[in-house]
């Protein structure tokens, strides 16, 4: 009645959640506007906008998840849509599929075949956190 294998091969495949492999989910129903935090993994299916301050927990940005927002956490997969800064503690990962428009800055950033990237990136181990500044005005020379 109740077969496992067709059940988990509904799911999207996503990195482990971490050590405990629990994880909280904003689902695609979902729209949340402000600064969002929290002390469990975090798996977003829905739409954000604001803040993501996740730095001690990894956070997952799901196929059918719309971010408008900077993200900071300790691992960052996207799989969605992201339009914002991305800060990586440990990694950040753009899977196939994904798209992100804004800055990563993180000491390691993987990016699978078909992930879309518009930004800028500083990536190692001294990454800096990432803020853009206005280009300088040229004299004319």
């Amino acid at each position: 009645m109740f077969d496992k294998q067709n059940e988990s091969q509904k799911s999207p495949t996503r990195p482990s959640a971490g050590s405990s492999g629990t994880a909280s989910v904003i689902g695609p129903t979902l729209s949340f506007v402000g600064e969002l935090s929290a002390q469990e993994d975090l798996i977003i299916e829905g739409k954000i906008e604001g803040t993501i301050k996740h730095q001690k927990r990894n956070l997952t940005v799901g196929k059918q998840g719309r971010v408008k927002a900077d993200i900071h956490a300790m691992k960052v997969i996207i799989e969605g849509t992201v339009e914002g800064d991305v800060r990586g503690d440990e990694l950040v990962l753009l899977a196939k599929g994904s798209k992100l428009t804004g800055n990563i800055s993180s000491p390691r950033v993987s990016m699978e075949d078909g992930a879309i990237f518009k930004g800028k990136m500083s990536v190692g181990t001294d990454a800096p956190d990432i803020s853009v500044a206005p280009e300088p005005k040229r004299t004319g020379t």
